[in-house]
């Protein structure tokens, strides 16, 4: 198994969830479990990245590492980069970014997407399970993959592809054709810290500015993502108060 760390990025705000990452889970805030779960992975070190002091204080008071970060991170990328920066990483440590939001996270799921970026040689690995249903595949909310033979990103997207052109002319929108290659991107990745270092000075592209996907800005300046193929989707985050109270449940049965 590679070498590698996980950071988890804990911003404090939330217009749906406020104050999300403390959301209490059996008695533990939800960040602390989230880390809990990354401690499981294997990694040599695991650090929760915030811009807020509760949160950093509700880490510590777990024995959970944590580190303040600036609050004006446009993104979890640019926040793992300050970690690395704080920390003094060397450019060829591996850094799995694993969301604040996913306490039912699998600890094998982070280590295969570290393993990937190992093998690989890429800059960035990351996940995709097969997509059968074809109201997820035409979901904008769903982000798409397409991969090239060597098993790398070739696109990411919200629309659908690869099209079936003749299935649909033929059959309409209401299924999918046999052998369709139709993947959903699951957003967790796994970085070389010399990707991180350079992406804040990366120019945004045109093509992330419109389907508003930060990946492709990577893709656009010739940065490889390694894709690992899972047969399922992982067990959903905590986005909204319903995910709130079905995520306590499994936590706190009674």
């Amino acid at each position: 198994m590679p070498a590698f760390k996980v950071v988890i990025p804990a911003r404090y705000a939330s217009s749906r969830l406020p104050a999300k990452p403390l959301l209490d889970l059996g008695g533990k805030p939800m960040v602390v479990r989230v880390a809990e779960r990354a401690r499981l992975s294997g990694a040599e070190e695991v650090w929760v990245a915030t811009d807020h002091p509760e949160v950093h204080a509700a880490c510590t008071a777990h024995g959970v590492a944590a580190l303040l970060t600036r609050a004006d991170h446009p993104s979890g990328t640019d926040r793992l980069a300050e970690v690395v920066a704080q920390r003094g990483w060397a450019s060829d440590t591996l850094v799995v970014n694993v969301q604040g939001d996913e306490p039912l996270i699998e600890p094998e799921l982070i280590t295969q997407t570290a393993r990937q970026l190992a093998v690989s040689g890429a800059d960035i690995a990351t996940v995709v399970h097969p997509l059968t249903v074809a109201a997820d595949f035409f979901n904008p909310n769903v982000v798409k993959v397409v991969c090239r033979a060597d098993g790398d990103a070739l696109y990411f997207s919200r629309a659908p592809m690869p099209y079936a052109r003749d299935h649909f002319a033929a059959n309409g929108t209401a299924s999918l054709p046999a052998g369709l290659p139709a993947y959903r991107h699951v957003g967790l990745y796994a970085y070389r810290a010399s990707f991180l270092n350079a992406y804040a000075s990366l120019q945004e592209a045109p093509c992330e500015q419109f389907e508003a996907l930060e990946q492709l800005r990577a893709l656009w300046h010739g940065y490889r993502i390694s894709v690992t193929l899972v047969d399922a989707a992982p067990a959903a985050g905590v986005d909204t108060p319903e995910d709130a109270v079905r995520v306590r449940k499994l936590f706190d049965p009674a």
